[in-house]
């Protein structure tokens, strides 16, 4: 079997454009959660968001091409910039300069795609007539355009397709690249998620499932993955992004290696639509999954980037799930979730938490979970409270897990 590596990073979140900025903010217990800024909240319960800031689509897109798309795809789009521009792979890829370009896929995924598009359009068929949409409007919504134009703006001939699996989306998409790679269907991909679901539809919907924090009058402490007063998840944006590639060939062309992804597991609970089985059983047998394909054992795994919501059956049930994959190591592993700080970005978290779990390793930093004020004693593993922990670790794992019953876990590799 092949090895994959990650050569390049983009991160779009809450806390900035930039994996730099995002990885300082995140290291330093920064919160991006503020109030919802672009519409009206009146009528709602959840008036608090993690909105995409100092973003421009300008620096990426043309006005009149990025006005063809919608924010998801921006947000996907300049992620790919940003892992391309880190990877140093050339940004016209053909056989001269070392790619070819069809063994360069693109898989990236959203879970809902152009909601936005959606939404305006909508309104204008109802306000103003349905023979006055856009001739963009599909184009706009469907999930599957991010990875397509990546595809075209970098010349990427190889598989091109987006998962949708709620919000284990982009760890699917990073899980499914890696195992092209592995077995010689590629070289080389870009991989990763974006979401942008903060509007009306996408905040009214939630909140009618009671499934979002309402703790508006302090954003920065909504957000309390495995708090004993966490109150449901708050929404967050943006896009995760990274640049796998076979690691001899990474390595050949003097790649800057952050880290190497060895398991993945993919599985489902077939339990319920949202709930999760108990005790997270679906979970457990994910993780056991991704740790056999690694070859390790629950005590090689010293960091793991938990799905953490922040809401009451998701932070107990990935606890107990833990506790019973990892046994007697469960009280020794660090499991932070860093949406406390971006919020919950949907089909972008996978691709987001994969980023941040292989600089964990590459800069012997655990970032923390943020907003630990009273300990619940059904969640007692060691989550990393409210301050970032330098400890060099070998292996990590990340865990995504979503709507429908799917799940996701990807293990990292420190890079040697």
């Amino acid at each position: 079997m092949r090895r994959v590596v990650i050569t390049g990073s983009g991160l779009i979140t809450a806390l900035g454009s930039g994996t730099e900025k995002n990885w300082q903010a995140l290291v330093n217990g920064q919160s991006g959660i503020a109030r919802i800024s672009r519409w009206s909240t009146e009528k709602l319960k959840a008036s608090i968001a993690g909105e995409v800031k100092d973003f421009n689509v300008e620096d990426y897109l043309e006005r009149r091409e990025a006005r063809r798309m919608d924010p998801f795809c921006h947000f996907a789009i300049a992620a790919a910039e940003m892992a391309m521009s880190e990877s140093q792979m050339p940004v016209g890829l053909d056989k001269a300069n070392g790619y070819d370009p069809e063994m360069v896929g693109v898989i990236v995924g959203s879970g809902i795609g152009g909601l936005m598009s959606f939404e305006e359009s909508f309104y204008t068929g109802t306000s103003k007539g349905w023979d006055r949409l856009s001739p963009f409007f599909i184009l706009k919504m469907i999930s599957n355009m991010a990875p397509g134009r990546i595809s075209m703006r970098f010349n990427c001939k190889g598989a091109n397709w987006g998962t949708v699996s709620a919000c284990s989306t982009s760890a699917h998409a990073i899980g499914e690249a890696w195992r092209q790679i592995r077995y010689g269907d590629l070289d080389a991909a870009i991989a990763g998620g974006a979401e942008a679901a903060i509007t009306p539809m996408g905040i009214g919907g939630f909140e009618a499932m009671h499934a979002l924090s309402t703790r508006s009058d302090d954003p920065a402490t909504a957000s309390r993955p495995f708090d004993k007063d966490r109150d449901g998840f708050v929404m967050g944006e943006g896009a995760g992004i990274v640049c796998l590639e076979e690691y001899e060939s990474a390595k050949k062309r003097g790649a800057n290696i952050i880290a190497e992804i060895i398991g993945y597991g993919a599985n489902s609970d077939a339990h319920h639509e949202t709930a999760p089985a108990p005790e997270h059983e679906g979970a457990q047998r994910c993780m056991r999954m991704a740790l056999k394909v690694a070859g390790l054992k629950p005590e090689d795994i010293g960091y793991i980037n938990a799905h953490g919501t922040s809401t009451p059956f998701n932070d107990l049930h990935e606890t107990k799930a833990i506790k019973r994959v990892f046994g007697e190591a469960a009280k020794k592993v660090m499991v932070s979730s860093t949406k406390s700080m971006t919020g919950h970005m949907l089909g972008a978290a996978g691709g987001v938490e994969a980023v941040v779990t292989a600089l964990a390793l590459k800069r012997g930093v655990i970032p923390p979970t943020i907003n630990q004020f009273t300990a619940d004693p059904e969640c007692d593993l060691d989550y990393v409270p409210n301050k970032a922990r330098e400890v060099r670790v070998d292996y990590a794992m990340s865990n995504s897990f979503g709507f429908g019953g799917t799940n996701a876990t990807l293990v990292l590799k420190r890079a040697q």
